[in-house]
């Protein structure tokens, strides 16, 4: 008897240090807060969005809108780099498209608090059309269902919200294959900001979009955006050059 209890306890602990690397490893976060561990701050609009930290990748399952913004601020000259990849399986979020960011993004003196990048966070509640309430720069990868690569200038203009008419223009567009998604193919994404209020964005290794903004931000913050997707984020790096 004292035998089989020891046996017991013995495969007992093992259990539970297994449970505990295991918890170590993967998090679920409850959405709209902080991911553990992590600088992210979650924007979403369903609550059913599951972001979870396994090692250090994010695995990101959106069923609806979702930004997830960097918590620390960009000031140019700085780069930003991180790999992604859009995981397409058998999963009900498992849909190709929808690679996205906002970068150098503020808010506007007209705007409100939910013009603020961080503290609007819940009055945006990850709904896109609340998105034109920022001024930033927008690179949509991949949207439409995978079928344009368009890039934007957002100018903070809160009637938007509800105005088509006044949402900012298409500065850049690209609708052939080689410049959209392929499933389960990690990216490689690099955005710079100058001094003097040039802007890239690269993936790849490959320029898509150049634009000097002659009123530039001299600082803002970065969302990765999606919505209704499965997606892995790694290897995030802001580095900021002054």
């Amino acid at each position: 008897m004292q035998t089989d209890s020891c046996r017991h306890t013995l495969l007992l602990t093992v259990a539970l240090t297994l449970c505990a690397a295991l918890a170590a490893q993967t998090h679920t976060v409850p959405w709209r807060e902080q991911t553990p561990g992590t600088h992210w701050r979650i924007e979403a609009e369903s609550p059913a969005t599951r972001v979870l930290l396994r090692g250090d990748t994010l695995d990101i399952t959106a069923p609806k809108g979702l930004s997830l913004w960097w918590d620390e601020l960009m000031e140019p000259p700085c780069t930003i780099e991180y790999r992604a990849c859009i995981v397409m399986g058998d999963g009900p979020c498992d849909r190709l498209s929808d690679l996205n960011c906002f970068w150098m993004a503020t808010g506007t003196p007209d705007g409100g608090t939910a013009s603020e990048p961080l503290r609007g966070i819940s009055l945006r509640g990850g709904r896109f059309v609340e998105s034109y309430r920022l001024r930033c720069y927008y690179l949509g990868y991949g949207g439409n269902y995978n079928t344009t690569t368009r890039f934007r200038h957002y100018d903070g203009d809160t009637l938007a919200v509800t105005d088509a008419a006044r949402r900012p223009p298409i500065l850049k567009e690209y609708t052939d294959s080689a410049h959209l998604l392929r499933p389960n193919f990690w990216y490689n994404v690099r955005i710079e900001v100058d001094s003097d209020g040039t802007t890239r964005y690269m993936i790849d290794g490959e320029v898509i979009v150049t634009y000097k903004d002659p009123t530039p931000p001299r600082r803002g913050w970065f969302a990765f955006r999606t919505t209704w997707s499965h997606i892995r984020l790694t290897a995030f790096h802001l580095l900021n050059k002054r």
